[in-house]
């Protein structure tokens, strides 16, 4: 009974947070502080640098732990997800933002290379394959490795929110088995009451930070009789105000966690079938 009341205490407190930084608008709107946006972006070009280095031999090509490479890779044959959480350098700055950098490992067996560059190519088809976090999806431009694509998407918790997003995406190979894309969000709106007549797209001003700027790094190596995928996420939300995070910062470090985790697991699935 006890342990009941405390879970619906802390889903009340969640709730009564998230209401509060949607009502704190001289708290809570507008966009990331220039400190916060360079700090991103020297991160990300310091991850990228890292997995250029990764992505120069079939030997490097994910990132495995130097200690148990082998008992990984088995653990990932036997079906489980790998779920990594990746910290931040303690110098940088980010005023007024949080940074999320999160990486997923996964094994799908009789998946190829070229299966999977198929399915990450064919944005058309993300509402199905990604449902229900996808729900519109289409390709803006397209070249030979690169493309432009725009993806209306729904993150659903204690509270919905839904968001019109526009991707610049590259894709690279090192041979037919191993290969890689980098994708940056380049636009990300919030939409108001979404799917009705009173739908509106809210200005920068108006935004709740719920998410600012978001790369994504999909690493994918053909062997073992399998594909083995891997996929970091580095986002920038809003930080929270002082005073609730104790009830809100779980939460909202939860969810980039989860949304890559049902992002891995969505790619698995559409691969297997």
């Amino acid at each position: 009974m006890k342990r009941r009341h405390s879970a619906r205490f802390r889903k009340m407190s969640i709730i009564c947070g998230l209401l509060l930084l949607m009502d704190a608008p001289h708290l809570l709107m507008g966009e990331p502080t220039p400190a916060a946006v360079y700090s991103f972006n020297s991160y990300s070009k310091a991850v990228e640098s890292r997995l250029t280095r990764q992505h120069r031999s079939p030997n490097t090509f994910l990132a495995l732990p130097a200690s148990d490479p082998e008992d990984m890779k088995m653990r990932l044959r036997d079906g489980e997800f790998i779920i990594e959480k990746l910290t931040s350098p303690a110098d940088a700055n980010f005023s007024g933002a949080l940074l999320h950098h999160w990486r997923g490992t996964a094994f799908t067996p009789g998946a190829k290379a070229a299966d999977f560059e198929r399915l990450v190519r064919d944005f058309n088809s993300y509402p199905q394959h990604f449902s229900p976090q996808v729900i519109q999806a289409k390709v803006l431009s397209e070249g030979t490795d690169r493309m432009q694509a725009w993806m209306r998407v729904r993150q659903k918790h204690v509270i919905t929110v839904v968001m019109d997003t526009t991707y610049d995406i590259t894709f690279r190979q090192l041979d037919v088995q191993h290969g890689y894309s980098i994708s940056k969000t380049t636009r990300i709106a919030e939409i108001e009451a979404a799917g009705t007549g009173a739908e509106r797209t809210l200005s920068a001003n108006e935004d709740h930070g719920f998410l600012w700027r978001l790369n994504t790094y999909w690493s994918y190596a053909e062997r073992d009789g399998g594909l083995y995928l891997q996929i970091e996420a580095i986002s920038l939300t809003r930080s929270i105000p002082r005073g609730i995070g104790w009830a809100v910062q779980p939460y909202v470090e939860s969810i980039p966690r989860e949304s890559l985790e049902f992002t891995l697991r969505s790619a698995c699935n559409a691969l297997r079938k």
